[in-house]
């Protein structure tokens, strides 16, 4: 039984291999769709939360930073949209429990 491996060639020193980094080794800078979408979420909840899923969409592809503040504009704009449905259900209820109190307008 002889083994043809015995002596093996040395392989030749391999260089190491690195990612290429966009902007000549700088990290990529921020994503303005999540700083839009953080400012708009305090205005306009659904668009700050539309504006938030893309802005991870773009995230996940570039590699930009902005992820937390993509994701805070999401879950704030949740939690600001889901506060104002309870709102409002509050006072259509209790407009609606009081049937006999009318606007006294000028």
């Amino acid at each position: 039984m002889s083994d043809s491996n015995l002596n093996p060639q040395p392989l030749p020193p391999q260089q190491p291999q690195y990612a290429q980094q966009p902007y000549g080794g700088a990290q990529p800078g921020w994503n303005t769709m999540s700083i839009v979408a953080f400012v708009a979420t305090f205005f306009i909840s659904i668009l700050g939360i539309i504006l938030g899923f893309v802005a991870l969409s773009q995230i996940k592809r570039t590699g930009e930073q902005g992820r937390g503040l993509a994701l805070a504009a999401i879950i704030i704009g949740f939690i600001a949209l889901a506060l104002g449905i309870i709102f409002t259900i509050i006072i259509v209820a209790a407009i609606a429990a009081n049937p006999n109190v009318t606007y006294q307008g000028s």
